[in-house]
């Protein structure tokens, strides 16, 4: 699929800043007064602003709030309605550091429970797909989940917490990449059954269905070279897990090496959701001939 600017920063920022806000939410780091208003800041600055970004990419960013009206049935709708919610509890329990001297521990855990959960809708709006075989399993949701806890760890400087989730995540990226690479194929998706014209036998496509591109080659369908995918795997794998966890192993000389490890992670995720577009291929490109 076609790999979107706004929809790649979308899923990394605000996963961050969900991630971020959770351990916030959880105590970690212990803060109040001027500390937890800007800490709360930061977090509602990722958080929000990734949010933002995905009306980019709406061809009627006006129509948004109808995005709110579909949670019985959409996971785009229930994302929506469970990040306004979890922003709100995560905004009480903020006041109640900044200005009550202390949190509240069952609002804090419930404004975390929510920050996941946000998490976990967005990557629900994937992993629904069957027409994407390559996001239809539950690694899906599984990497969206460590992806946040290990950059909302990192950003909160719970290095104990940021090592076993870098790991994990890690192992979750490499299952994914294996057995999305596989998933195309089981589903059982042809050019036969694209078309309805496998009685006959093999069909192969004389010409294009269309004299020009439209709405379904430009975002359903997208190629990317093997040898490209290789070379962005390595790099993401290493920026987004090896390079901070040798980072927080080895003993650290100052601040200055646990404060690379975020950019360098951030470099890493980005490479990663950028692959998770651009590698998903959709059923429609059978009938395209694009596959």
């Amino acid at each position: 699929m076609h790999p979107a600017p706004s929809i790649i920063l979308f899923t990394s920022v605000s996963g961050l800043g969900f991630g971020l806000l959770a351990f916030l939410c959880l105590g970690m780091p212990a803060t109040g007064g001027k500390a937890a208003f800007f800490w709360f800041l930061a977090a509602y600055v990722l958080a929000a602003g990734g949010l933002a970004a995905s009306a980019f990419h709406l061809g009627r960013p006006s129509r948004a709030l109808k995005a709110f009206t579909q949670w019985r049935s959409s996971w785009l709708s229930r994302e929506a309605v469970v990040s306004i919610a979890a922003l709100a509890v995560a905004g009480v329990h903020a006041l109640f550091l900044m200005f009550g001297g202390g949190g509240h521990a069952l609002i804090g855990v419930s404004a975390a429970v929510l920050c996941l959960a946000t998490v976990f809708c967005t990557a629900m709006i994937y992993t629904q797909l069957r027409t994407v075989p390559r996001w239809n399993h539950p690694v899906t949701p599984a990497a969206f989940l460590l992806y946040a806890l290990s950059g909302g760890a990192m950003l909160a400087g719970e290095r104990e917490i940021a090592v076993p989730l870098l790991g994990l995540l890690a192992g979750v990226q490499f299952a994914a990449w294996r057995i999305g690479d596989r998933r195309f194929a089981r589903a059982g998706s042809t050019p036969e059954s694209a078309t309805g014209l496998g009685n006959p036998g093999r069909v192969r496509l004389l010409e294009s269905p269309h004299t020009g591109p439209n709405y379904l080659t430009k975002e359903m369908v997208f190629v990317v070279g093997r040898k490209h995918v290789r070379a962005l795997r390595v790099i993401s794998l290493a920026c987004a897990c090896i390079l901070p966890l040798a980072i927080f192993v080895v003993p650290a000389q100052g601040p200055l090496p646990a404060a690379a490890a975020v950019p360098i992670h951030f470099a890493g995720l980005l490479a990663a959701r950028w692959l998770f577009f651009a590698e998903a291929e959709h059923v429609v490109g059978l009938y395209y001939g694009n596959r």
